[in-house]
């Protein structure tokens, strides 16, 4: 039986998935001609990952779907600490990105590699992430939990609105940072002009 949740889940896992992958694309080609349109493009991206990620996604993982799974898998405890211990950390992680950003932006060159080599391993970590719950707790997950826990997922996961998936109309709160990232980040990332 497919569960609206994990369909939500899975969504949100593609959406979130692009989001380090064209912050990589947009390392590779460093900024061009429009620095301006560079760093807000990266800054927008690095927001959108603060944003819904870590404030929207990750806590109804860590509140609502891993404690059930402890209670009915108790052999993947062992991998929901370190989930719900990555959860904790990835707010820091993105501010310090956020900050090792501004550096690069305000004070120049010789901040690009902190903020590079930072980068690469944040995205790295985060695609490692989401693969380990793809793996192992979402297919945990359907093994194991009642007709109730899922209804009770359904609802709280149908309550997430991310703007890069289509699966609900996104917040309008959201338009602006979408139309952002969509039409300044330079192809294949977004339609904007090659900055």
């Amino acid at each position: 039986m497919a569960h609206e949740c994990l369909r939500i889940i899975r969504e949100e896992h593609a959406a979130l998935a692009a989001m380090p992958r064209s912050l990589t694309l947009m390392i590779e080609r460093g900024p061009k001609r429009d620095t301006e349109t560079f760093f807000t493009v990266l800054r927008a991206m690095l927001f959108y990952v603060d944003e819904f990620p870590e404030r929207l996604h990750h806590p109804k993982e860590t509140e609502l779907l891993f404690p059930k799974l402890r209670r009915h898998s108790p052999e993947i405890c062992a991998d929901l600490d370190r989930l719900d211990r990555e959860h904790a950390k990835g707010e820091a992680s993105i501010r310090e990105l956020q900050h090792l950003l501004l550096a690069w932006e305000f004070i120049g060159k010789t901040r690009r590699g902190a903020f590079e080599g930072a980068c690469l391993r944040y995205v790295n970590f985060y695609l490692d992430h989401m693969q380990l719950e793809e793996t192992l707790i979402l297919p945990a997950a359907e093994r194991s939990l009642s007709a109730e826990e899922w209804l009770e997922l359904d609802v709280a996961f149908a309550s997430n609105r991310d703007p890069l998936t289509r699966q609900f109309a996104p917040d309008p709160a959201y338009e602006r940072l979408f139309a952002t990232i969509l039409l300044k980040a330079p192809a294949p990332i977004g339609v904007g002009p090659d900055c």
